[in-house]
């Protein structure tokens, strides 16, 4: 049986350089590569890795709709909320919830959502 490796989203977008930039600079990823003529690029931040991609004839594609969230377990949520939460569209505040998890949520600048979290137990 073949195994599985990290899993890494693509999120599609019309905004692609915008979407590079709210990564970059709000998230702190880092663009590790970019190619305008494919609409594409990689990103990552310590384990965290993602693909962004303009739609293309293949994909039908109006705007982002996502029936999910991305969730990304952090070692220290309360540093990183102080850090984003003046910077971006909030979906919930940070919270310490009852199966020992203290997490928020954002929008990223598409309105896909982004929950942060770390285990408290």
């Amino acid at each position: 049986m073949s195994k599985f490796q990290a899993i890494r989203p693509m999120l599609w977008t019309n905004e692609l350089k915008e979407t590079i930039v709210f990564y970059v600079n709000i998230l702190g990823f880092t663009c590790d590569e970019y190619n305008e003529d494919w609409g594409w690029a990689s990103l990552h931040r310590d384990h965290s890795e993602l693909m962004l991609a303009k739609p293309n004839e293949h994909m039908a594609f109006e705007k982002p709709i996502f029936t999910g969230s991305f969730y990304i377990n952090v070692d220290d949520v309360d540093a990183l909320w102080l850090q984003l939460k003046d910077k971006c569209n909030l979906c919930y505040e940070i919270e310490t919830f009852e199966w020992g998890m203290r997490e928020f949520a954002i929008y990223d600048n598409n309105g896909y959502l982004l929950q942060f979290g770390q285990d408290i137990e």
